[in-house]
């Protein structure tokens, strides 16, 4: 996958407020078990850390690779190093948070485009570059949460030092297909709450047949619907922004998918056994399939798994 060298970036959706200090729940906890945010990893890595001794009852852990800080509640974000940055497609294909920019670009000018069709009206969610922890309308959270998404403020939250815990901590092949199904996952919880389906699911619940479980994988569906149009999604310039994605890149979507599933966690990152009882996100076979789902189709119809009888995988 690459991005048009001679496209334009618009980062009017972007906030960047790295290079904040203090401030930020030691735990992220707040977010992860009752804001409301939803995340790719999110409940997953709080019921991991809590298992290891990180404890759920507020005391701290060391975050992964050191990172600490965050943002003061109230703090006003500055967009200035994004803006400055990121200005075209051959920027994104060399730069990490300017690739996050031309992604955001191609899912806003998609999720517009479907909801036209639709004869509603889309409404852009903010992105959010931090750095070591923020707080939301959702609650506090430090990089250890994972990229979330928060209904009560409808923005994105991304650390993105979170791309490079994926390939050394969970052991993903990476890669920017990879990244943006993670981007694509968040903005699937956006189209959520734009339909007024997160409206329908307790925040916390468990389970594999949880309301939690249900929304994640049809994020994980809205993703892959996305993918199969990247390459001809138009954005601001009227051209699109990603070119030549293959095979290779859509297994690296699936792979990341698989090393974020419920199981796979508890097993190869926490030591233990798999308990279903816990399961937030679906299993590593089940995220493979709704994004494949998704991808194939195209077709957020596809994406019911809300559905009467719907069989989750």
């Amino acid at each position: 996958m690459r991005f048009d060298e001679n496209a334009d970036l618009d980062t009017s959706q972007i906030d960047d407020l790295r290079g904040g200090g203090g401030g930020g729940n030691p735990l992220g906890g707040r977010v992860a078990l009752g804001g409301g945010g939803l995340g790719v990893v999110g409940l997953i890595l709080y019921f991991l850390l809590s298992q290891l001794g990180g404890g759920g009852g507020g005391g701290g852990f060391s975050l992964p690779d050191g990172l600490s800080g965050g943002i003061p509640a109230g703090e006003t974000a500055d967009t200035s190093q994004a803006a400055s940055n990121c200005r075209t497609g051959a920027q994104a294909n060399t730069e990490l948070d300017c690739e996050v920019v031309a992604v955001v670009n191609s899912l806003d000018g998609f999720w517009s485009d479907a909801f036209a069709r639709s004869g509603q009206t889309y409404q852009p969610p903010r992105t959010n570059f931090f750095s070591g922890g923020v707080d939301t309308a959702c609650g506090s959270a430090t990089s250890a949460t994972g990229p979330f998404y928060c209904p009560a403020d409808n923005e994105v939250y991304i650390d993105l030092t979170f791309f490079s815990e994926l390939e050394s901590r969970f052991g993903a092949q990476g890669g920017p297909f990879a990244r943006a199904y993670v981007i694509a996952h968040e903005y699937g919880h956006h189209i959520q709450a734009l339909l007024g389906t997160t409206d329908n699911v307790r925040p916390g619940e468990t389970g594999p047949t949880s309301g939690s479980v249900r929304l994640e994988l049809q994020a994980d569906c809205y993703a892959g619907v996305w993918a199969n149009a990247a390459e001809s999604t138009p954005t601001s310039t009227g051209r699109p922004l990603i070119a030549e994605v293959n095979e290779a890149d859509v297994a690296a979507a699936l792979d990341t998918a698989a090393r974020i599933g419920d199981d796979f966690i508890q097993t190869e990152l926490g030591g233990g056994q798999v308990d279903e009882s816990q399961f937030s996100h679906g299993s590593s076979e089940q995220r493979e399939r709704w994004y494949t789902t998704g991808y194939q189709s195209g077709d957020p119809a596809q994406c019911d798994t809300f559905g009467r009888g719907v069989d989750l995988g």
